[in-house]
């Protein structure tokens, strides 16, 4: 009997960070690079407020968060496209661009979901070795070809922690030719603080070939609402527009979304945590000679080359006391582990941890 047969795709599934390993009660979830703090409360009661109204569609085009997402940025909202994540942006913008047998340039340790995105439209992946694992203009722009029809470069990027500063961003825009679309990801831009960066909207608002993504999972504690926008060009827009899911977000995840844009105590709380964690947990790792990023982001890439154990054993020794980092197996990064930056007590928790392995 003949069966209905998937198309077969050669990319590798995403795998998220564990939430749970060998039936560990109570884990310390720190695989995921979620908000150390969780949502704002605003969010969460503007959230809870929609549950009488499930039954009813929730707005088509996004207009409320759109119209709020305008007024913090000072962007024009007929550009702004929202969706079910980022990641359903990097979608439609596979769809929109690619034809079977385009290229799409992404670097060596970049997001996987760009290659899967692509790889749906049947375009070819070209990937763009990095340095000291970060990304090279220099390197992006050697496997530019013809058939070149889309970078996708995350800023900061996750999971190597590390970005490129805003002249080597201008300079790869302009070293691209004009009809390359420029993808940049700014999932964890808000968590650097540093004079020679900045975001891929503060950098490219005008520009025609740039799409901007951001995502409500990292600063907003938003990601199990899977909520994200994107922004750029008119043109560009309303083609995303056009092939959308109707409804595609969720009324209540709309209010949620509005709620924790509005409260930007929450959001300045957010980032304040992550940057006292992020300096008293690079300094320990320094300590005990583990290679990592700089303080840019909410997670680290830690290395073991340089100690007495290697990372599997202190993914072990780590889960023996509860706490849940990612192994970087997906990514192919050797005897590597990624951390996410926790709450307070979590924080305290691995600092005790690693020194108790590492001693």
């Amino acid at each position: 009997m003949n069966l209905p047969k998937p198309i077969k795709f050669e990319v590798e599934r995403y795998v998220g960070g564990l939430s749970q390993f060998k039936k560990i009660e109570n884990p310390i979830k720190l695989s995921a690079n979620e908000s150390a703090l969780g949502a704002s409360p605003k969010a969460t009661e503007a959230f809870e407020k929609e549950k009488n109204k499930l039954f009813k569609y929730p707005e088509d085009d996004s207009n409320s968060l759109r119209e709020v997402l305008s007024n913090e940025f000072k962007i024009d909202p007929k550009r702004i496209i929202c969706g079910s994540g980022s990641d359903q942006i990097f979608d439609l913008t596979c769809r929109l661009f690619l034809n079977p047998g385009d290229e799409v340039i992404v670097t060596e340790f970049g997001f996987i979901m760009y290659k899967i995105y692509a790889s749906l439209s049947r375009a070819k992946i070209v990937l763009a070795k990095e340095k000291n694992f970060k990304a090279s203009v220099e390197e992006i722009i050697k496997k530019v070809s013809a058939k070149t029809k889309i970078v996708f470069i995350a800023n900061p990027n996750n999971p190597t922690g590390t970005y490129l500063s805003k002249n080597e961003m201008l300079d790869l825009r302009k070293k691209l030719r004009s009809d390359i679309l420029l993808v940049v990801d700014d999932a964890y831009f808000e968590f650097i603080d540093s004079d020679n960066f900045s975001s891929g909207l503060d950098l490219f608002e005008d520009s025609a070939n740039v799409l901007i993504t951001r995502t409500f999972s990292k600063i907003y504690g938003l990601a199990g609402l899977r909520l994200g926008w994107g922004y750029s060009s008119k043109e560009i827009i309303d083609s995303m527009y056009q092939i959308k899911p109707p409804f595609n977000v969720n009324r209540a995840v709309l209010a949620a979304g509005v709620a924790a844009i509005k409260d930007s105590e929450w959001t300045k709380k957010a980032i304040d945590h992550n940057t006292l964690w992020s300096k008293k947990i690079f300094s320990m790792l320094k300590e005990y000679n583990i290679k990592t990023n700089e303080p840019a982001v909410n997670f680290f890439l830690m290395n073991f080359d340089e100690t007495k154990i290697n990372s599997d054993e202190v993914f072990e020794k780590l889960v023996a006391d509860k706490l849940i980092v990612r192994k970087m197996t997906q990514y192919k990064i050797p005897n590597s582990l990624r951390l996410t930056i926790g709450n307070k007590e979590a924080n305290e928790n691995f600092i005790k941890s690693m020194g108790s392995i590492l001693k």
